[in-house]
C-alpha cells in the first residue's frame, strides 16, 4: 500500500496527458474485459464496482445495503456508461465516462491537497495521476500540488 498526496490539478494535468490517460484506461478496459469480447457487459462492470466496495462501505465501514438498491445503483451506473443504449460498453464510452469521473474528481479536490492509501497494483488511476505528476517533478518538470508517492 503506497500513500499518495494529489489535488484538483494533479487529476486534471493526469486527464489532460492524452496518451499517457489513453493508455491507462484502455489497459483497465481490457483488464475488467473479462470474456475479452471488445466490450463490457452489465456484469462485468458491476463486478468492477463490486470489487472496489465504493457502494458498500462508507468511510471503510461497512454498510447493509438492500440487495435490491445496490442492483438499482449499479444499473444506473451501467446505463450512465452505456451512452449508446446497446447494451454494452464500448472502449469509447468507458474513456468518456472514466474521463468525467477523473474531472469530477479533480474539481471536487480543487487546490486542496489531500493523503490516500492507495494499492501498489498501479490500476488505480489517482495512482497513475500522483505518479506521473511525481515523475515530471523528479525530472524537473514543474507541476501541481503533491504527486508526492511514499510505500
Amino acid at each position: 500500500m503506497g500513500v499518495v498526496i494529489i489535488d484538483g490539478s494533479t487529476v486534471r494535468a493526469f486527464v489532460g496527458e492524452e496518451e499517457q490517460f489513453k493508455k491507462s484506461v484502455d489497459e483497465r478496459f481490457a483488464a475488467l474485459d473479462l470474456n475479452r469480447d471488445g466490450v463490457l457487459s452489465r456484469s462485468e462492470l458491476r463486478k468492477a464496482f463490486e470489487s472496489m466496495r465504493l457502494i458498500e462501505t462508507h468511510f471503510g465501514v461497512d454498510v447493509a445495503t438492500p440487495p435490491q438498491e445496490l442492483t438499482r445503483l449499479y444499473d444506473s451506473i451501467f446505463e450512465r456508461f452505456d451512452g449508446d443504449g446497446s447494451g454494452t460498453v464500448d472502449l469509447e464510452e468507458f474513456r468518456s465516462e472514466m474521463r468525467k469521473i477523473m474531472l469530477a474528481i479533480a474539481d471536487g479536490l480543487g487546490s486542496c491537497p489531500i493523503q490516500m492509501a492507495l494499492e501498489d497494483d498501479n490500476s488505480s488511476l489517482l495512482k497513475q495521476a500522483a505518479d506521473l505528476e511525481a515523475a515530471k517533478l523528479g525530472g524537473g518538470g514543474g507541476g501541481g500540488g503533491g504527486g508526492e508517492a511514499k510505500s
